[in-house]
């Protein structure tokens, strides 16, 4: 059976294909990965070739595809279970899937404001009331997790929620945010993955400009 195939879209500024591609990575589930850049603030018509939303990620397997990052992270999880993509504790199971889900609903005045960017020159942001409260928020969920499950990451091993706020982290390095030291450490032991490694590398390498996420 071949390797399931990952479509993403730029890794400097696609936040939503950082998630599931470095769920993937971090757990050595093989696949292939097929980068459709975006250069327009809208996507790309050819996003439409393989996806039903005209939208990334998207995750073809065995036949069958799958949209949404945490759909995709969620399907690899069950398919493979051995690689712990979700907690062992079924407590810590249902935080993770409570703190995923409020990534995708939540924090749409950090997002709008402060695009992913994975070269960005750190520097901060003009803060609004939004944003001050969606930051709080991320840090609290944060230090709760980590304090309840002891690290090093938010309920102990790698896990989906970690591959849903990875883009957070690099929101919260890149614009100069304010943080505790717990909340710092843990941004850098996510940066300092192999995997964060290897796309911040491949992102900054790429071309393309996308003047909507150039904050």
């Amino acid at each position: 059976m071949p390797d399931p195939v990952l479509y993403i879209g730029n890794k400097n500024y696609s936040s939503w294909s950082f998630r599931p591609w470095i769920a993937l990575r971090v757990a050595n589930v093989a696949f292939e990965e097929k980068l459709v850049p975006f250069d327009m603030g809208n996507g790309n018509p050819a996003f439409r070739e393989f996806s039903p939303t005209g939208k990334v990620p998207v995750l073809v397997d065995d036949g069958l595809t799958i949209w949404e990052s945490l759909a995709i992270i969620d399907h690899v999880a069950r398919k493979h279970p051995e690689a712990g993509l979700w907690p062992d504790r079924a407590d810590h199971r249902s935080r993770a899937m409570a703190m995923s889900s409020e990534m995708i609903s939540s924090f749409s005045a950090l997002r709008s404001a402060c695009p992913m960017n994975m070269r960005r020159t750190p520097a901060p942001v003009p803060l609004t009331p939004g944003i001050t409260a969606d930051v709080d928020r991320i840090q609290s969920l944060w230090i709760e997790a980590l304090d309840d499950s002891g690290g090093p990451f938010l309920f102990g091993a790698f896990s989906v929620a970690d591959a849903m706020f990875a883009p957070v982290v690099n929101r919260l390095d890149v614009y100069g945010f304010e943080t505790g030291p717990d909340v710092r450490a843990y941004m850098d032991r996510m940066k300092a993955l192999p995997a964060w490694r290897e796309w911040e590398e491949a992102g900054r390498a790429e071309p393309w400009i996308v003047e909507e996420d150039e904050a």
